[in-house]
């Protein structure tokens, strides 16, 4: 019982700091709506995307919904634990009833919160600005599929920010989310990769991210390769966070 209560105490002091933080809160939320209007700019309204069946603009909107996301929960969490770790927060920390898994739970709910603003605002700007129509239902369900997936991304931060130390966590953390951007399809539809490297491509969590949220778009059900997929990835992000968290509390 401590420990729920001290993992919902923590969840709130990690939202607060969060928003918080103008600097963030302006490339978390804002950056990523920059980016689908550069990148759809130059599209017609009817525009399409080859074998989709989704305009441009449709198609992007999953893209960079996902993107910044991945943006707000990858890029704050890694980092922040990093320099935690080199303050001594993390040591106060463990004389609290937190447990391991309490803690990585508690970090990555409270990055999956801030990123919300980020995939509305995408939203938004693609509605009003390049006139994309969906249902009612297709624009909730998309906000939860895309929502509900950042939390695999948010324990991937975790677990980076106790791979590495704080010098470190900066170009490690970008190399991993250029490359997941990149290789997974958010910033151009991976069906222009060569073969090899589509192969490669639809085993990222970046790419099952994604194809949720444009099976919502297609009125389809998520296909199930694709939530294994993620699935698979938090279990192994979540549980390798927890499990370097518990081994940096033995070297306290």
């Amino acid at each position: 019982m401590t420990g729920i209560l001290a993992s919902r105490a923590l969840i709130k002091l990690e939202l607060a700091r969060a928003l918080r933080n103008r600097k963030f809160l302006f490339f978390s939320v804002l950056y990523p709506s920059i980016i689908f209007l550069i990148f759809a700019g130059s599209s017609g309204t009817g525009e399409k995307v080859d074998g989709t069946g989704l305009t441009v603009a449709t198609y992007l909107m999953v893209s960079m919904a996902s993107f910044g996301a991945l943006t707000a929960v990858l890029m704050g969490n890694s980092e922040r634990i990093a320099k935690e770790r080199e303050s001594g927060w993390v040591r106060q920390l463990r004389l609290t009833p937190l447990p391991g898994h309490g803690y990585v739970l508690a970090k990555t709910a409270s990055a999956a919160v801030v990123s919300l603003p980020s995939i509305v605002m995408v939203f938004i700007v693609a509605a009003v600005v390049k006139d994309v129509r969906l249902d009612a239902w297709q624009w909730l369900a998309l906000t939860g599929v895309i929502w509900a997936g950042s939390l695999v991304f948010a324990a991937l931060g975790v677990a980076i920010g106790y791979l590495a130390s704080g010098d470190a966590v900066r170009p490690i953390t970008m190399i991993v989310y250029f490359a997941l951007s990149l290789l997974g399809g958010l910033w151009m539809p991976s069906a222009g990769f060569p073969r090899w490297l589509q192969d490669i491509a639809e085993w990222l969590p970046t790419y099952a991210y994604a194809a949720l949220g444009r099976a919502v778009e297609q009125s389809q059900a998520p296909h199930g390769r694709d939530v294994a997929v993620l699935a698979v990835y938090f279990v192994l992000f979540a549980g390798g966070a927890a499990w370097l968290y518990r081994k940096d509390t033995l070297k306290a």
